[in-house]
């Protein structure tokens, strides 16, 4: 039977790309969106006429309600879950001063929260299994932190956190936790920068260019394929940010 993999937020950018790469290479995906279902839809009938295995769910994983209901389903119908990759997340662009405690809360329990939720509501089944994998999405401005995102970086920095301290405390279970830092990726999360900001910040990168979500997904596949790699904070920006 093929590896279980739950993907949150996977009905667009890189969470779709990440389905898609998984699904064709014969995981059995679990497609989770909150609002998009028009795109996870489409996910699911693109990947089914192509021989893949595709569930998709929608539940709202900033909340113990949502997370509870996806890992049900997927213990219900398939007994055991393999892999999580926690890619649920929302960015808000504006001065830290101008921020509201409806904002911190929304972002950090999108961003943040789900991950903690999600990775609490899997690992008794993984650790039960002595094997699993977790992939948290983190970002460069978690690794350095960006102006006018200031909960977006907090809420980043706080996945690498729980990332290393996890990978620690769930090792002897043969359970590994690494988190990926992507920088400037296309996708519509970054669809707020004008083409003007969009040149400045490739003549920043050393690679001379802006990542697209297939970069990310390479790096996912790489680590399920990997066997001794746990507690990292993998950046993926083309040498925008060197640490």
């Amino acid at each position: 039977m093929s590896e279980i993999v739950i993907i949150t937020g996977a009905s667009r950018g890189i969470g779709r790309e990440i389905a898609k790469r998984l699904a064709k290479k014969g995981l059995t995906v679990i497609a989770n969106y909150n609002k998009s279902e028009k795109e996870a839809e489409e996910l699911k009938k693109e990947l089914e006429e192509q021989g893949a295995k595709i569930d998709i769910v929608q539940a709202d994983v900033s909340t113990r309600e949502g997370t509870k209901k996806l890992a049900k389903f997927v213990l219900e119908k398939y007994g055991r879950i393999d892999i999580l990759i926690n890619n649920a997340g929302i960015s808000e662009y504006k001065l830290f001063t101008e921020e509201t405690d409806e904002d911190w809360n929304k972002i950090i329990n999108t961003n943040l929260y789900s991950v903690f939720a999600m990775s609490q509501e899997v690992i008794p089944n993984m650790v039960h299994n002595k094997k699993g994998l977790i992939i948290n999405m983190s970002s460069a401005w978690g690794v350095v932190g960006g102006s006018l995102e200031v909960i977006y970086s907090a809420s980043k920095a706080g996945i690498d956190g729980l990332t290393k301290s996890l990978a620690k405390e769930l090792g002897p279970s043969n359970i590994r936790v690494n988190s990926i830092a992507p920088g400037m990726i296309y996708t519509k999360m970054n669809s707020k920068f004008s083409k003007e900001e969009l040149k400045e910040i490739e003549e920043e990168i050393p690679l001379g260019k802006i990542g697209i979500p297939e970069d990310v997904s390479k790096c996912v596949e790489w680590l399920i394929e990997d066997k001794y790699t746990t507690g990292q904070v993998i950046s993926i920006n083309g040498g925008w940010i060197i640490t």
